[in-house]
């Protein structure tokens, strides 16, 4: 999985800098960022100790929550200048998320689940259906991620495999070609060949879309199959304590 390096000017897909954030609580939790860059097509592992604050990370890049101070451009926007409404529809357009409990509608089909983002990103739809049907791109995706839709048809996501519920989420992350693909610890749950099999995948879907990729993991050893490896705490600083 050893891509071939390139002197060309990348530009930052992503740049933080100066956020501050605070959880609100008895006992708060904050996290500071001065500065951080993701440039356009890189992929990045995120790695750090439970409780580092690295899902507030991730919370902080997608528009989930926003800053106290600092900027945060992402594809030359700076989203903590957006409202809350348009920040849910930047991140709808902009970013795939796989949440690392996967967040699938458990009565929902596997096509109705992976579908879902269109329903709020008329740009990301577009692209989906650019060559044919957004129901055949998912089809597509879920075939390159090793599940057969069709033999499928009819289940809904509660009854399916937690493997195949990864799956399902990493096509709805993947549909309509958002920029950005953000994963929280979505391989905690799987042996390593399973594992590598399984970001194999990810990734060249990723790459055919010229999509960055950052992802959460306390499993440093794939640190490998990226292009950096970042330590939360190299770019960030959090800190505990009881509310005065």
């Amino acid at each position: 999985m050893q891509r071939i390096a390139t002197d060309a000017v990348v530009p930052d897909v992503v740049r933080m800098s100066g956020i501050r954030f605070r959880w609100p609580g008895a006992r708060t939790f904050s996290l500071s960022i001065d500065d951080f860059a993701l440039p356009r097509g890189q992929r990045v592992l995120l790695v750090g100790p439970s409780g580092a604050g690295k899902s507030t990370f991730l919370s902080l890049l997608c528009g989930i929550v926003a800053p106290s101070a600092g900027r945060l451009d992402v594809l030359g926007t700076d989203v903590t200048r957006l409202s809350n409404a348009a920040r849910d529809r930047f991140r709808a357009e902009h970013f795939g998320i796989i949440f690392q409990m996967f967040n699938l509608l458990p009565y929902g089909s596997i096509l109705d689940n992976v579908l879902l983002p269109l329903s709020f990103a008329r740009a990301r739809r577009a692209r989906a259906a650019a060559k044919g049907s957004a129901e055949a791109e998912a089809r597509r995706l879920l075939d390159s991620l090793g599940l057969d839709a069709t033999e499928l048809d009819g289940h809904s996501a509660a009854n399916l495999s937690v493997g195949q519920q990864q799956r399902v989420a990493a096509a709805r992350a993947l549909i309509g070609g958002p920029e950005l693909i953000v994963a929280d610890e979505p391989t905690s749950a799987l042996d390593r060949d399973r594992q590598l099999a399984f970001l194999d995948l990810l990734f060249a879907e990723a790459d055919a879309a010229g999509a960055s990729v950052i992802m959460v993991s306390h499993e440093q050893e794939l640190g490998s199959l990226f292009d950096r490896v970042l330590r939360l705490d190299e770019i960030a600083v959090s800190e505990r304590r009881a509310a005065a």
